[in-house]
């Protein structure tokens, strides 16, 4: 602890003073992030350093498991953070990030040992979904490989959470917002992202498109019209 005490000193006579004119518009003007990030809150998983992000760049949301409940479900700091971040600050790219070796996936696809930990237990049931597609599409598979598998298919659970946000789902039907699912490998170091066309997680490459969950795309009325005659 001393150790990371320390590291605040260094921020006070080095980071800040080197960064003086960004931190003076952002204490001036505010915040303006590019995007919002919900990740897990493992200590191997920084979001700033994935995305190389400058303060002022990135919103960041972290819980266990980057869930995100169902909108009604709970009036929580998950929910609130949505809210905000897309009603206040106008931000139109959300991105969903989980991870490998994720201590909340291991539970999810094992809960033995959380009958101590009722909060706990009671919170990965926001990604109950992802667990029950694997055992019952993907039965055959046991150990990292399940537990890879659940951590996939959360990210997939949870940005269909997010979409019954009224916030998020307002955006979406302006075509204002982008909705991204990110997979961290650690042992990898690597980012995978969700292709919303063909449903798989592709390795984020400089040389290809960016894969997104959802593209942004407004919804017409007229369309329903047509459709319906």
């Amino acid at each position: 602890m001393n150790e990371l005490i320390g590291r605040v000193f260094h921020f006070e006579k080095s980071i800040f003073p080197d960064n003086g004119e960004l931190f003076s518009k952002l204490a001036t003007h505010g915040q303006e992030p590019k995007a919002l990030m919900i990740s897990c809150a493992d200590s191997r998983i920084v979001p700033e350093q994935i995305m190389q992000a400058q303060p002022g760049d990135l919103f960041v949301c972290r819980n266990a498991g980057n869930m995100v409940p169902p909108y009604a479900t709970m009036n929580g700091g998950v929910t609130s953070t949505v809210e905000f971040a897309v009603a206040a600050l106008g931000v139109r790219d959300i991105i969903v990030c989980g991870h490998s070796d994720c201590g909340a996936m291991k539970a999810l696809s094992d809960p033995t040992g959380l009958e101590s930990m009722p909060n706990v237990a009671a919170w990965l049931r926001h990604g109950a979904a992802a667990e029950h597609i694997v055992s019952t599409c993907h039965g055959e598979l046991s150990g990292k490989e399940r537990v890879r598998a659940v951590s996939l298919e959360n990210i997939i659970s949870q940005i269909a959470h997010l979409r019954t946000h009224p916030s998020v789902a307002a955006a979406i039907a302006r075509g204002e917002m982008t909705l991204h699912g990110w997979f961290v490998d650690i042992h990898a170091g690597q980012v995978l992202g969700l292709d919303g066309d063909t449903g798989e997680f592709v390795a984020l490459r400089e040389n290809r498109d960016l894969p997104v969950a959802l593209a942004a795309r407004q919804r017409i009325a007229s369309e329903y019209a047509e459709a319906a005659e």
